[in-house]
């Protein structure tokens, strides 16, 4: 992974995590990787991958068992609900740069759709 240095690591880190849960990599009920095995794999201090993790907690998108580790939540509501806010992320900064480039909402929807079609492997519209 590589890091934005703009943004604080812990931020992007948190983003990361999250992509890994709503994308099924990390999948509901799964066991998270260890504070130190991440932060070793992502060559960052555990203190900033513990920060992470605990973003996520707090987001609902995880839960600790005391002596088991930390598990991605089973509560699909609270993964839906993350990934509608990572695609509403994306889709605003998509409409900002698409606006900053005087394209209207026709033109912009119009663009969307065909890139979207373009980008899955059957090109079938989910």
């Amino acid at each position: 992974m590589e890091f934005d240095p703009s943004v604080p690591i812990w931020l992007q880190l948190t983003g990361e995590f999250t992509r890994r849960v709503v994308t099924g990599s990390w999948p509901p009920g799964a066991k998270i990787p260890a504070v130190r095995e991440l932060a070793v794999d992502l060559k960052v201090n555990p203190n900033t991958v513990q920060r992470a993790l605990a973003e996520l907690e707090r987001g609902g998108l995880t839960r600790t068992e005391r002596t088991a580790g930390r598990f991605v939540t089973d509560d699909l509501a609270a993964i839906d609900a993350a990934r509608r806010g990572l695609a509403a992320e994306a889709a605003t900064d998509y409409a900002r740069k698409a606006g900053g480039l005087g394209m209207d909402l026709a033109t912009a929807r119009e663009l969307l759709g065909q890139q979207w079609l373009a980008g899955t492997e059957e090109g079938d519209a989910r």
